[in-house]
């Protein structure tokens, strides 16, 4: 008696666990394949960063570290009347120099100055009064963020109509009705270029360098799109 009435409970049981396990599997997907598209766009660099050095030396720290003071402080007074380019201190070291007896000879300081601008013309003239007193360690151009943002929302929508593209053509070599996207990624890319620029010809004034030629270049904006499709027969 017990028997016949536990019959239909552990019937059921085994048809529970039977669909629990099936819906545990993971689905089977055949016919797979990985794809990878992209879009370009060439743009027009748009924003300028340098970095100015001033290096010295000194018997005393102390008057070492006021020289250099002196000058970075002169560099900003003198950045303040170009308000559309960016000026702020970089990084500053001090340390000791010592003779071929292992003395110490005196001090060695480096300070530097970053400028970041969209005025090319005054970022340039800027550049060419400071370096009466300092040098130019470094410049560079690149696409601003937000120009490279919109660069790249734009090359969205041209990397998954390259991304379709390639799919219908695989789809067709394999005599498929159709396919079925599984996954898709978006990753964009940045290619900035080495930078150009020369000293002008033409001086200005004996203590006043020529500003800098400036040739800004362009740069390369990428959107890819990758992913795996389901070919179905």
């Amino acid at each position: 008696m017990l028997t016949r009435t536990l019959a239909p409970f552990i019937a059921g049981l085994f048809l529970l666990v039977a669909v629990s396990s099936a819906a545990a599997e993971p689905p089977q997907h055949y016919n797979t394949v990985a794809l990878q598209a992209e879009a370009q766009r060439t743009v027009q660099n748009d924003l300028l960063n340098a970095t100015l050095y001033i290096e010295l030396s000194d018997p005393s720290p102390a008057a070492l570290a006021n020289a250099i003071n002196r000058s970075i402080n002169e560099a900003l007074r003198i950045a303040k009347d170009y308000k559309d380019v960016r000026v702020s201190t970089g990084n500053t070291q001090t340390y000791p120099v010592y003779a071929k007896d292992n003395t110490l000879k005196g001090w060695r300081g480096r300070a530097e100055i970053r400028i970041e601008s969209k005025d090319f013309e005054a970022a340039a003239d800027l550049i060419g009064k400071l370096q009466a007193t300092m040098q130019l360690g470094s410049m560079s151009f690149s696409v601003s963020p937000e120009k490279r943002y919109a660069t790249e929302n734009d090359l969205i929508a041209k990397a998954i109509s390259a991304f379709k593209e390639r799919a219908e053509i695989v789809r067709a070599a394999l005599a498929g009705r159709g396919y079925k996207l599984q996954h898709l990624n978006l990753a964009a890319g940045y290619n900035a270029p080495q930078p150009r620029f020369a000293m002008a010809l033409r001086a200005r004034s004996a203590q006043e360098l020529a500003a800098p030629s400036l040739e800004a270049g362009v740069s390369m904006v990428t959107v890819t799109a990758s992913g795996t499709i389901e070919i179905l027969e």
